[in-house]
């Protein structure tokens, strides 16, 4: 999975520290995001998304779609 949270980050100004904020979780939880190394939950993905004021899906790349443009 990959994500496109640092473009939509730098769309509002916000820093890891300030998404974080948003949602409640530690900056490190966004760096791993970020990174592609954790997986969010649902509830998780859907407060990102909020914060960013996008989708689930345009936020997060699924392996398989990523193969099929």
């Amino acid at each position: 999975m990959h994500t496109r949270m640092k473009e939509f980050r730098a769309r509002f100004g916000y820093t890891q520290a300030d998404l974080a904020g948003r949602v409640g979780v530690r900056r490190e939880t966004i760096v791993f995001l970020e990174k592609g190394k954790y997986n969010p939950s649902l509830r998780l993905a859907r407060q990102i998304s909020q914060a960013l004021d996008t989708t689930i899906d345009e936020l997060f790349l699924f392996d398989d779609e990523e193969d099929n443009p």
